[in-house]
């Protein structure tokens, strides 16, 4: 089983090789200049999204963002499911999408490939509603022009099982550390990380607290002695990992079945087994958290680009951003979706972490250049063949 695990990790790191080429050369941008005008729509729009994230009812009937559209605009939504940010740059690589729910870690390299096109934001009405903070992300928005719509945001929580820890953890220290743990018993074997190169921030964010000496000022920008040491405790965390998770209902499973009692998850995750009387709780810890704002992104070739402008419309109305909100754990991209939605509540948004946006270290692309594009920072190319050979046990 290792060994097939390997193999697929080689062959991942050839694939997301060929995807960073491009991230850190120009602008890019694809599709020439955006519509000037939406016409009838083609009958289809085909979105890659993460889990959870496009809903049409199917496993609660009260979360049904998708049904209304396709009635109103009459395009069929198609979903492809990704895990991770590096499948959802290989699928649009692949092309015959119309749109990506794109987190800040695929955006840019997405963007720099030419792989999405500018959208024009007179064709999208409800802009003017989404959140000042978002609208000109960089994550997004590149010389001045926008490649895409906010969708939702929120931070990578710490999950945990209620009966392991009776209180709350405060660090993260539980899923780096070999520890005995409230309940008497080790945490080796029962605590999960991420399956993504990216998660290396969140080792150098749990470093820049407990080893300031190492400068640690942004955990996507690492020099060498700084990405080595974060390395190196990532090989010592290897040691406790049971699994490390990319698909939420495998992770949501572990918790259940397998005895897994603590790891970085979204509040997707939590909200669902709660939902299900499981003993789990949430929390970001002392040292912070990383997170993710995703944005709705239109294939530079999209085949339906006017249900995909549909989309993009209708995906900001505070309905829909209220519902998804209240079923993912996030935050809206458009506030007044704060305020008179049932499932949410009105005490829903500052429970998700609304006023913590400027806490979170957002997912980007580490790029060669750093994020001031003046240092001399490893490369994201870096990140993955290094973590690649981590979870190898190499």
């Amino acid at each position: 089983m290792k060994s097939n695990l390997f193999a697929f990790r080689a062959i991942a790191l050839l694939a997301a090789a060929s995807l960073i080429l491009t991230a850190c050369g120009g602008t890019g941008g694809g599709g020439g200049a955006p519509i000037q005008e939406v016409g009838e729509g083609e009958g289809a729009v085909s979105i890659i999204a993460w889990a959870g994230y496009i809903e049409r009812g199917e496993t609660d009937p009260a979360y049904d963002w998708v049904t209304a559209f396709e009635a109103q605009t009459g395009c069929m939504v198609t979903v492809k499911t990704a895990a991770t940010s590096d499948e959802m740059v290989s699928l649009m690589n692949e092309g015959g999408f119309d749109l990506v729910t794109a987190s800040g870690d695929a955006s840019n390299r997405l963007i720099a490939g030419g792989k999405v096109q500018e959208v024009n934001l007179d064709l999208i009405p409800s802009w003017s509603s989404v959140d000042e903070r978002l609208q000109n992300a960089p994550w997004h928005t590149v010389d001045g022009k926008h490649y895409g719509t906010p969708y939702q945001w929120g931070p990578n929580v710490l999950m945990y099982n209620t009966e392991a820890f009776p209180e709350p953890p405060t660090s993260w220290d539980v899923t780096f550390v070999e520890m005995t743990l409230p309940d008497g018993q080790s945490n080796k074997g029962r605590v999960q990380a991420f399956d993504g190169a990216i998660f290396i921030a969140d080792a150098a964010l749990y470093l820049k607290y407990h080893n300031p000496d190492l400068g640690i000022e942004n955990p996507y920008d690492l020099n060498q002695a700084q990405f080595d040491a974060v390395v190196e405790l990532l090989r010592g965390q290897r040691t406790l990992v049971n699994r490390y998770w990319h698909d939420a209902f495998v992770q949501m499973d572990d918790f259940k079945n397998e005895g897994n009692v603590a790891s970085g998850s979204w509040p997707f995750q939590v909200n669902l087994l709660q939902f299900e009387g499981a003993p789990i709780a949430s929390v970001i810890p002392v040292e912070g958290a990383t997170g993710w704002a995703d944005t709705t992104m239109m294939h530079a070739d999209a085949p339906h680009p006017n249900c995909a402008y549909k989309w993009m419309e209708w995906s900001l109305n505070p309905k829909l951003q209220g519902d998804l909100a209240a079923w993912f754990g996030s935050v809206p991209a458009v506030p007044a979706a704060c305020t008179g939605n049932e499932l949410l509540t009105d005490a829903g948004c500052a429970t998700n972490g609304f006023n913590d946006f400027d806490k979170i270290w957002f997912w980007r692309t580490p790029t060669a250049g750093c994020s001031d594009g003046a240092g001399d920072c490893v490369p994201y190319s870096e990140w993955v063949s290094a973590y690649i050979a981590v979870i190898g046990g190499q």
